[in-house]
């Protein structure tokens, strides 16, 4: 059976499918040399990591605090310890000022404060983290006359905060708006169906956002110099000088011994995996939770 004419005039000929097919073919080979090119630096830098940090790592590195090269170099204990104390602080603090600023944004666009609100996200974040450093810097250390933890932890925040935010943002308003009439259609005030509809529908999303602004904040050394101002020795109280992997990896690596170079590639393979780690963790708890 002959098709209509205003079907047939839009079927390929034969010569028409064989060039488009060609196309085809070659626009692949270019998408997949692209992302080659795209990936292969970051493979190179997890190589080097990788390599490196592996000839390094041991129980002794892995448990011990500092010690002067002549003893051996010691370890890395104790800035694993206050890696994870203030990063998870300024989790704390910046996930939930972030992922509150997302949900004023998203589900009340309206609102008189979200142009404000915006704009102080969008020059946050495109701040260099060093000058945040320095905002918390004047504010807190230079009043109270001491580095600590505390200080260190408020600056990641601040780094945190509007990566948090964008994402959480930018996933809440996936949530297809049918889900938000159906709770109101029932009769749900609108902070419930935000909190039993919409954060739920998206807590894949949010939770991606809060590592991501994790494993920013995390590999931040620059605004710890003026906060945190690192330390030698084993600290679990934030009220003190504290150190870190991302200031310990900076020193290590400008000093002029080869095994304190050879430590900061360990100390960089702990945080990356620290990182890898708490990102597998977050997505295992949210997949068994949906």
């Amino acid at each position: 059976m002959t098709p209509p004419s205003s079907i047939a005039s839009v079927i390929p000929k034969g010569g028409n499918l064989r060039i488009r097919r060609v196309w085809n073919s070659v626009m692949l080979v270019l998408l997949v040399l692209g992302s080659i090119v795209v990936v292969s630096p970051l493979i190179a830098v997890l190589g080097a990591v990788l390599v490196n940090g592996l000839a390094t790592i041991n129980w002794a590195f892995l448990t011990q605090e500092f010690r002067p090269v002549t003893e051996g170099g010691g370890g890395v204990w104790h800035a694993i310890v206050g890696t994870l104390l203030m990063n998870l602080l300024a989790l704390l603090i910046g996930g939930l000022l972030g992922f509150a600023g997302g949900v004023l944004l998203s589900e009340y666009p309206d609102h008189p404060i979200n142009p404000y609100l915006r704009t102080i996200s969008d020059l946050l974040n495109g701040l260099p983290a060093l000058l945040k450093g320095l905002v918390i810097y004047a504010i807190i250390v230079l009043p109270t006359g001491m580095f600590s933890g505390y200080a260190g932890a408020l600056a990641l925040a601040i780094i945190l905060t509007p990566i948090v935010l964008r994402a959480t943002e930018g996933v809440l308003q996936l949530v297809p708006w049918s889900v938000r009439e159906a709770g109101l259609a029932l009769g749900l005030p609108r902070w419930r169906v935000i909190i039993s509809l919409v954060i739920p529908a998206a807590t894949a999303g949010v939770v991606t956002g809060l590592m991501l602004g994790f494993a920013r904040a995390a590999g931040e050394a620059a605004p710890l110099y003026f906060t945190a101002g690192g330390s030698q020795f084993l600290n679990f109280n934030l009220g003190q000088q504290t150190e870190s992997l991302a200031l310990t990896i900076f020193k290590y690596a400008n000093e002029p011994s080869v095994l304190r170079q050879e430590q900061a590639w360990g100390a960089a393979l702990i945080l990356t995996i620290m990182v890898l780690i708490a990102s597998l963790l977050a997505r295992w708890a949210t997949r068994k939770y949906n």
